[in-house]
Protein backbone atom coordinates (compact mmCIF):
# COMPACT_ATOMS: atom_id res chain seq x y z
CA UNK A 1 0.00 0.00 0.00
CA UNK A 2 3.06 2.43 0.94
CA UNK A 3 4.97 2.50 -2.43
CA UNK A 4 1.92 2.57 -5.04
CA UNK A 5 0.99 5.65 -6.60
CA UNK A 6 2.60 8.83 -7.78
CA UNK A 7 0.38 10.78 -4.67
CA UNK A 8 2.47 8.61 -2.11
CA UNK A 9 5.81 9.78 -3.62
CA UNK A 10 5.51 12.85 -3.86
CA UNK A 11 4.54 12.90 -0.09
CA UNK A 12 7.75 10.97 0.44
CA UNK A 13 10.09 13.51 -1.57
CA UNK A 14 8.67 16.17 0.54
CA UNK A 15 9.91 14.74 4.07
CA UNK A 16 13.43 14.27 5.80
CA UNK A 17 14.01 11.41 7.73
CA UNK A 18 17.07 11.03 10.32
CA UNK A 19 18.30 7.44 10.75
CA UNK A 20 20.52 6.92 14.51
CA UNK A 21 22.05 3.55 14.51
CA UNK A 22 25.39 2.84 15.52
CA UNK A 23 25.87 -0.46 13.76
CA UNK A 24 27.23 0.90 10.37
CA UNK A 25 25.70 -1.57 8.34
CA UNK A 26 22.66 -1.22 9.91
CA UNK A 27 22.74 2.06 9.14
CA UNK A 28 23.37 1.63 5.56
CA UNK A 29 20.62 0.05 4.89
CA UNK A 30 17.72 1.65 6.65
CA UNK A 31 19.39 4.44 4.61
CA UNK A 32 19.50 2.80 1.41
CA UNK A 33 15.78 1.63 2.01
CA UNK A 34 14.65 4.79 2.92
CA UNK A 35 16.35 6.32 -0.47
CA UNK A 36 14.80 3.25 -2.38
CA UNK A 37 11.07 4.30 -1.11
CA UNK A 38 11.53 8.15 -1.87
CA UNK A 39 12.59 9.69 0.86
CA UNK A 40 13.53 12.95 -0.12
CA UNK A 41 15.96 14.00 2.32
CA UNK A 42 17.32 11.29 4.66
CA UNK A 43 19.92 11.99 7.35
CA UNK A 44 22.17 9.86 9.25
CA UNK A 45 24.37 9.81 12.76
CA UNK A 46 26.10 7.37 14.63
CA UNK A 47 25.00 7.63 18.15
CA UNK A 48 22.46 10.40 20.25
CA UNK A 49 25.06 13.31 20.29
CA UNK A 50 25.79 13.52 17.02
CA UNK A 51 21.86 13.02 16.12
CA UNK A 52 21.31 16.27 18.34
CA UNK A 53 23.92 17.97 16.52
CA UNK A 54 22.05 17.24 13.26
CA UNK A 55 18.89 18.03 14.42
CA UNK A 56 20.38 21.37 15.49
CA UNK A 57 21.63 22.07 12.07
CA UNK A 58 18.49 21.55 10.13
CA UNK A 59 16.49 24.75 9.36
CA UNK A 60 13.17 23.36 10.10
CA UNK A 61 11.97 19.98 12.08
CA UNK A 62 12.81 17.06 10.94
CA UNK A 63 9.47 14.79 9.97
CA UNK A 64 10.76 11.55 11.32
CA UNK A 65 13.70 9.97 13.87
CA UNK A 66 14.69 6.62 13.05
CA UNK A 67 16.20 5.68 16.35
CA UNK A 68 18.01 2.71 17.82
CA UNK A 69 17.52 2.43 21.72
CA UNK A 70 20.93 0.76 22.33
CA UNK A 71 23.07 3.70 21.55
CA UNK A 72 26.78 4.53 23.02
CA UNK A 73 27.65 7.34 25.21
CA UNK A 74 23.63 8.65 24.75
CA UNK A 75 20.97 5.92 24.66
CA UNK A 76 18.13 6.30 22.50
CA UNK A 77 15.72 6.89 25.42
CA UNK A 78 17.68 9.91 26.65
CA UNK A 79 18.02 10.93 23.06
CA UNK A 80 14.08 10.42 22.60
CA UNK A 81 13.68 12.78 25.05
CA UNK A 82 15.98 15.77 24.52
CA UNK A 83 13.96 15.90 20.78
CA UNK A 84 11.03 15.63 22.65
CA UNK A 85 12.03 18.77 24.82
CA UNK A 86 13.70 21.00 22.12
CA UNK A 87 10.78 19.96 19.86
CA UNK A 88 13.74 19.00 16.63
CA UNK A 89 11.58 16.24 15.28
CA UNK A 90 7.58 15.27 14.39
CA UNK A 91 7.55 11.83 15.33
CA UNK A 92 9.68 8.85 15.85
CA UNK A 93 9.95 5.05 15.42
CA UNK A 94 12.01 2.78 17.73
CA UNK A 95 14.36 0.91 15.57
CA UNK A 96 15.00 -2.05 18.30
CA UNK A 97 15.72 -5.76 18.95
CA UNK A 98 15.05 -5.14 22.21
CA UNK A 99 12.59 -6.04 24.79
CA UNK A 100 9.37 -3.92 23.05
CA UNK A 101 7.75 -3.64 26.69
CA UNK A 102 10.16 -0.21 26.08
CA UNK A 103 8.15 1.04 23.51
CA UNK A 104 5.31 2.31 25.93
CA UNK A 105 7.59 4.08 28.31
CA UNK A 106 9.20 5.74 25.04
CA UNK A 107 5.80 6.62 23.90
CA UNK A 108 4.10 8.48 27.06
CA UNK A 109 7.37 9.97 27.46
CA UNK A 110 7.52 11.75 24.32
CA UNK A 111 3.46 12.21 23.84
CA UNK A 112 4.21 14.53 26.80
CA UNK A 113 6.25 16.91 24.95
CA UNK A 114 4.01 16.58 22.04
CA UNK A 115 5.87 13.93 19.49
CA UNK A 116 4.18 11.13 17.92
CA UNK A 117 5.56 7.59 18.31
CA UNK A 118 5.05 6.05 15.28
CA UNK A 119 5.72 2.68 16.53
CA UNK A 120 8.45 0.07 16.63
CA UNK A 121 10.53 -1.74 13.95
CA UNK A 122 12.42 -4.86 14.96
CA UNK A 123 15.66 -5.60 13.24
CA UNK A 124 16.85 -7.03 10.68
CA UNK A 125 15.05 -4.06 8.69
CA UNK A 126 13.45 -4.91 5.79
CA UNK A 127 11.36 -2.10 2.98
CA UNK A 128 7.93 -3.77 4.11
CA UNK A 129 9.01 -3.41 7.97
CA UNK A 130 9.93 0.52 6.94
CA UNK A 131 7.43 1.18 4.90
CA UNK A 132 4.37 -0.44 6.71
CA UNK A 133 5.78 1.86 9.79
CA UNK A 134 6.67 5.11 8.04
CA UNK A 135 3.02 4.97 6.38
CA UNK A 136 1.18 6.18 9.66
CA UNK A 137 3.08 9.29 9.22
CA UNK A 138 0.72 10.50 6.56
CA UNK A 139 -2.25 11.13 8.70
CA UNK A 140 -4.55 14.24 8.80
CA UNK A 141 -2.65 15.34 11.52
CA UNK A 142 0.83 15.06 10.54
CA UNK A 143 0.33 16.58 7.07
CA UNK A 144 -1.76 19.39 8.73
CA UNK A 145 1.49 20.07 11.27
CA UNK A 146 3.70 19.96 8.56
CA UNK A 147 2.63 22.42 6.30
CA UNK A 148 1.30 24.60 8.92
CA UNK A 149 3.91 26.39 11.06
CA UNK A 150 3.14 29.68 12.11
CA UNK A 151 4.11 30.62 15.62
CA UNK A 152 1.35 30.52 17.46
CA UNK A 153 0.44 32.49 20.39
CA UNK A 154 -1.80 33.63 22.83
CA UNK A 155 -3.13 36.55 21.09
CA UNK A 156 -3.24 34.64 17.94
CA UNK A 157 -5.52 32.28 19.81
CA UNK A 158 -7.64 34.84 21.17
CA UNK A 159 -8.34 36.05 17.91
CA UNK A 160 -9.32 32.58 16.49
CA UNK A 161 -11.76 32.21 19.33
CA UNK A 162 -13.18 35.65 19.16
CA UNK A 163 -13.70 35.31 15.46
CA UNK A 164 -15.01 31.52 15.64
CA UNK A 165 -12.19 30.01 14.06
CA UNK A 166 -12.20 27.00 15.63
CA UNK A 167 -15.09 23.99 14.40
CA UNK A 168 -15.90 21.04 15.59
CA UNK A 169 -15.36 17.95 13.07
CA UNK A 170 -16.95 14.69 13.66
CA UNK A 171 -15.44 11.05 13.70
CA UNK A 172 -18.36 8.16 13.33
CA UNK A 173 -18.06 5.18 16.20
CA UNK A 174 -19.66 2.01 15.09
CA UNK A 175 -21.29 -0.81 17.13
CA UNK A 176 -18.99 -3.60 16.56
CA UNK A 177 -22.23 -6.11 16.89
CA UNK A 178 -24.16 -4.37 14.50
CA UNK A 179 -21.85 -2.37 12.45
CA UNK A 180 -24.37 0.68 12.67
CA UNK A 181 -23.05 4.19 14.01
CA UNK A 182 -24.33 4.84 17.36
CA UNK A 183 -22.17 7.48 18.27
CA UNK A 184 -19.93 10.60 17.27
CA UNK A 185 -15.97 11.83 18.61
CA UNK A 186 -16.52 15.79 18.20
CA UNK A 187 -13.13 16.90 17.71
CA UNK A 188 -11.67 20.93 17.40
CA UNK A 189 -10.52 21.95 14.31
CA UNK A 190 -8.33 25.05 12.58
CA UNK A 191 -7.55 26.56 9.06
CA UNK A 192 -5.01 29.10 9.42
CA UNK A 193 -4.63 30.80 6.07
CA UNK A 194 -6.00 27.91 4.29
CA UNK A 195 -4.07 25.24 5.96
CA UNK A 196 -4.63 22.75 9.16
CA UNK A 197 -3.42 23.26 12.21
CA UNK A 198 -2.60 20.30 14.16
CA UNK A 199 -4.40 20.12 17.88
CA UNK A 200 -1.25 19.25 18.92
CA UNK A 201 0.34 22.09 18.31
CA UNK A 202 -2.50 24.68 19.34
CA UNK A 203 -4.60 22.73 22.40
CA UNK A 204 -1.31 22.75 24.67
CA UNK A 205 -0.62 26.22 23.80
CA UNK A 206 -4.42 27.07 24.83
CA UNK A 207 -4.35 25.21 28.23
CA UNK A 208 -0.85 27.25 28.58
CA UNK A 209 -2.56 30.52 27.83
CA UNK A 210 -5.79 30.15 30.27
CA UNK A 211 -7.75 29.83 26.82
CA UNK A 212 -8.84 26.59 26.78
CA UNK A 213 -12.09 26.60 29.24
CA UNK A 214 -13.12 29.12 25.42
CA UNK A 215 -12.11 26.57 23.14
CA UNK A 216 -14.04 23.93 25.29
CA UNK A 217 -17.59 25.53 25.27
CA UNK A 218 -17.64 26.83 21.77
CA UNK A 219 -16.86 22.94 20.90
CA UNK A 220 -19.58 21.98 23.01
CA UNK A 221 -22.00 24.29 21.82
CA UNK A 222 -21.23 23.64 17.95
CA UNK A 223 -21.52 19.96 18.20
CA UNK A 224 -24.45 19.78 20.58
CA UNK A 225 -26.30 21.98 17.50
CA UNK A 226 -25.58 19.52 15.19
CA UNK A 227 -26.28 16.55 17.44
CA UNK A 228 -30.14 18.31 17.78
CA UNK A 229 -29.85 18.55 14.01
CA UNK A 230 -29.00 14.79 13.62
CA UNK A 231 -31.29 13.97 15.77
CA UNK A 232 -34.47 15.89 14.30
CA UNK A 233 -33.14 14.40 10.99
CA UNK A 234 -34.15 11.04 12.82
CA UNK A 235 -30.37 9.87 12.75
CA UNK A 236 -29.60 9.27 17.23
CA UNK A 237 -25.86 9.28 18.05
CA UNK A 238 -24.52 9.57 21.38
CA UNK A 239 -21.91 12.74 21.59
CA UNK A 240 -18.38 12.47 22.56
CA UNK A 241 -16.32 15.96 23.14
CA UNK A 242 -13.14 16.25 24.55
CA UNK A 243 -12.28 18.25 27.77
CA UNK A 244 -9.01 19.11 29.42
CA UNK A 245 -8.39 18.48 33.14
CA UNK A 246 -8.14 22.49 32.91
CA UNK A 247 -11.83 22.61 32.66
CA UNK A 248 -12.33 20.99 36.08
CA UNK A 249 -10.32 23.42 37.85
CA UNK A 250 -13.65 25.68 38.49
CA UNK A 251 -16.55 24.01 40.03
CA UNK A 252 -19.03 25.63 38.19
CA UNK A 253 -18.03 23.87 35.01
CA UNK A 254 -20.54 20.88 35.80
CA UNK A 255 -23.41 23.83 35.90
CA UNK A 256 -21.79 25.37 33.03
CA UNK A 257 -21.73 22.41 30.19
CA UNK A 258 -25.21 21.23 31.69
CA UNK A 259 -26.01 24.69 30.13
CA UNK A 260 -24.82 24.65 27.41
CA UNK A 261 -25.93 21.12 26.11
CA UNK A 262 -29.47 21.94 27.35
CA UNK A 263 -30.03 25.42 25.69
CA UNK A 264 -29.48 23.35 22.45
CA UNK A 265 -32.05 21.29 23.15
CA UNK A 266 -29.46 18.24 23.73
CA UNK A 267 -29.51 15.83 26.89
CA UNK A 268 -27.00 15.60 28.96
CA UNK A 269 -27.52 11.57 29.02
CA UNK A 270 -26.38 11.75 25.51
CA UNK A 271 -23.45 13.52 25.81
CA UNK A 272 -20.30 11.75 26.83
CA UNK A 273 -16.94 13.83 28.01
CA UNK A 274 -13.84 12.41 27.54
CA UNK A 275 -10.39 12.80 29.08
CA UNK A 276 -6.66 11.64 29.06
CA UNK A 277 -6.19 8.66 31.19
CA UNK A 278 -3.21 10.32 32.24
CA UNK A 279 -4.71 13.71 33.10
CA UNK A 280 -7.68 12.42 34.82
CA UNK A 281 -5.43 9.83 36.75
CA UNK A 282 -2.94 12.46 37.96
CA UNK A 283 -5.56 15.08 39.18
CA UNK A 284 -8.42 13.32 39.67
CA UNK A 285 -8.35 14.36 43.35
CA UNK A 286 -8.73 18.32 42.87
CA UNK A 287 -11.17 17.58 40.24
CA UNK A 288 -13.46 14.34 41.42
CA UNK A 289 -15.92 17.12 42.86
CA UNK A 290 -16.81 18.23 39.26
CA UNK A 291 -16.56 14.75 37.85
CA UNK A 292 -18.99 13.73 40.33
CA UNK A 293 -21.45 16.14 39.48
CA UNK A 294 -21.27 15.76 35.65
CA UNK A 295 -21.89 12.64 36.30
CA UNK A 296 -24.82 13.16 38.54
CA UNK A 297 -26.37 15.42 35.87
CA UNK A 298 -25.86 12.43 33.72
CA UNK A 299 -23.06 12.93 31.52
CA UNK A 300 -20.94 9.61 30.27
CA UNK A 301 -17.49 10.37 31.58
CA UNK A 302 -14.40 8.40 29.03
CA UNK A 303 -10.90 7.48 30.06
CA UNK A 304 -9.43 8.70 26.61
CA UNK A 305 -5.80 6.57 25.40
CA UNK A 306 -6.60 4.15 27.86
CA UNK A 307 -3.30 2.13 28.68
CA UNK A 308 -0.86 5.12 28.23
CA UNK A 309 -1.16 6.57 31.85
CA UNK A 310 -0.20 3.75 34.30
CA UNK A 311 -3.47 3.99 36.38
CA UNK A 312 -4.47 1.39 38.47
CA UNK A 313 -7.16 -1.17 38.79
CA UNK A 314 -8.11 1.34 42.39
CA UNK A 315 -7.92 4.33 40.55
CA UNK A 316 -10.15 3.09 37.84
CA UNK A 317 -12.88 1.36 39.76
CA UNK A 318 -12.74 5.07 42.47
CA UNK A 319 -13.69 7.16 39.58
CA UNK A 320 -17.01 7.72 38.30
CA UNK A 321 -16.30 6.85 34.41
CA UNK A 322 -18.86 5.46 32.15
CA UNK A 323 -16.44 4.35 29.49
CA UNK A 324 -12.61 3.70 28.13
CA UNK A 325 -11.06 3.76 25.02
CA UNK A 326 -8.42 1.84 24.41
CA UNK A 327 -5.27 3.72 22.71
CA UNK A 328 -4.53 2.85 18.93
CA UNK A 329 -0.90 2.49 19.74
CA UNK A 330 -1.91 -1.06 20.93
CA UNK A 331 -4.78 -1.52 18.37
CA UNK A 332 -2.72 -1.02 15.92
CA UNK A 333 -0.84 -4.66 14.67
CA UNK A 334 -2.38 -6.39 17.85
CA UNK A 335 -3.73 -8.96 15.43
CA UNK A 336 -0.27 -10.27 15.32
CA UNK A 337 1.61 -8.99 18.15
CA UNK A 338 0.98 -10.83 20.95
CA UNK A 339 1.92 -8.61 23.50
CA UNK A 340 -0.23 -5.89 22.20
CA UNK A 341 -2.93 -8.51 21.34
CA UNK A 342 -2.76 -9.55 25.38
CA UNK A 343 -3.17 -5.71 26.87
CA UNK A 344 -6.38 -5.09 24.42
CA UNK A 345 -7.89 -8.65 25.42
CA UNK A 346 -7.38 -7.31 29.05
CA UNK A 347 -8.65 -3.55 28.86
CA UNK A 348 -11.72 -4.99 27.28
CA UNK A 349 -12.38 -7.46 29.79
CA UNK A 350 -11.97 -5.25 32.77
CA UNK A 351 -13.76 -2.83 30.84
CA UNK A 352 -17.04 -5.36 31.20
CA UNK A 353 -16.19 -6.34 34.43
CA UNK A 354 -16.34 -3.06 35.51
CA UNK A 355 -19.69 -2.64 33.54
CA UNK A 356 -17.89 -0.05 31.10
CA UNK A 357 -18.36 0.26 27.24
CA UNK A 358 -15.42 -0.25 25.77
CA UNK A 359 -14.08 1.78 22.56
CA UNK A 360 -11.10 1.21 20.21
CA UNK A 361 -9.65 3.82 18.74
CA UNK A 362 -7.52 4.42 15.25
CA UNK A 363 -8.72 0.79 14.11
CA UNK A 364 -6.88 0.90 10.11
CA UNK A 365 -8.17 -2.61 8.84
CA UNK A 366 -10.53 -5.86 8.97
CA UNK A 367 -7.91 -8.02 10.62
CA UNK A 368 -8.33 -5.62 13.61
CA UNK A 369 -12.09 -5.05 13.46
CA UNK A 370 -12.19 -9.13 13.49
CA UNK A 371 -9.92 -9.42 16.46
CA UNK A 372 -11.86 -6.73 18.43
CA UNK A 373 -15.23 -8.33 17.78
CA UNK A 374 -13.92 -11.34 18.90
CA UNK A 375 -13.02 -9.95 21.83
CA UNK A 376 -16.14 -8.24 22.64
CA UNK A 377 -15.71 -4.70 22.11
CA UNK A 378 -18.13 -2.49 22.66
CA UNK A 379 -17.87 0.31 19.74
CA UNK A 380 -14.62 0.94 17.20
CA UNK A 381 -13.84 4.09 15.24
CA UNK A 382 -10.96 4.87 12.88
CA UNK A 383 -9.60 5.01 9.60
CA UNK A 384 -11.58 1.52 8.75
CA UNK A 385 -15.30 3.28 9.32
CA UNK A 386 -13.63 6.87 8.15
CA UNK A 387 -11.83 9.97 9.59
CA UNK A 388 -13.45 12.86 10.95
CA UNK A 389 -15.25 15.44 8.60
CA UNK A 390 -17.71 18.47 9.29
CA UNK A 391 -20.49 18.35 10.66
CA UNK A 392 -22.20 18.76 6.77
CA UNK A 393 -20.49 15.74 5.61
CA UNK A 394 -21.51 13.22 8.23
CA UNK A 395 -24.53 11.27 6.56
CA UNK A 396 -22.15 11.14 3.48
CA UNK A 397 -19.66 9.70 5.76
CA UNK A 398 -21.94 7.32 7.70
CA UNK A 399 -23.38 6.25 4.33
CA UNK A 400 -20.01 5.15 2.67
CA UNK A 401 -19.39 3.27 5.64
CA UNK A 402 -22.27 1.29 4.82
CA UNK A 403 -21.51 0.50 1.45
CA UNK A 404 -18.16 -0.35 2.65
CA UNK A 405 -17.21 -3.72 1.68
CA UNK A 406 -14.30 -6.29 3.48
Amino acid sequence: MFAKGADMRTKLAQIAVLVVEDHDFQRQVAIRLLQQMGVGTVLEAADGRGALAVLGEQRQRVDVVLVDLDLPHMDGIEFIGHVAKQRLASAVVVLTALDPALLNTVRIMARASGMRVLGTVEKPLTHAKLAEVVDLYFTADSLADKESSPDIDAGLLAEALASDAFEAWFMPQVAIGSGYVTGVEALARWSLDGRQVSPARFIPELERGGLIDALTERILAQACRWRKRWHDAGMDFVLSVNISMHNLVDVTAADRYQAIVQDAGVDPHDVTLELTESAMMHEAAQALNVLARLRLKGFGLSVDDFGTGWSSLSQLAQLPVTEIKIDQSFINGAAGDARNRAVVEASIQLGRKLGLVTVAEGVRNVDEWQMLAEMGCSRAQGELIGMAVPGDQLEAAIEKWRRRKP
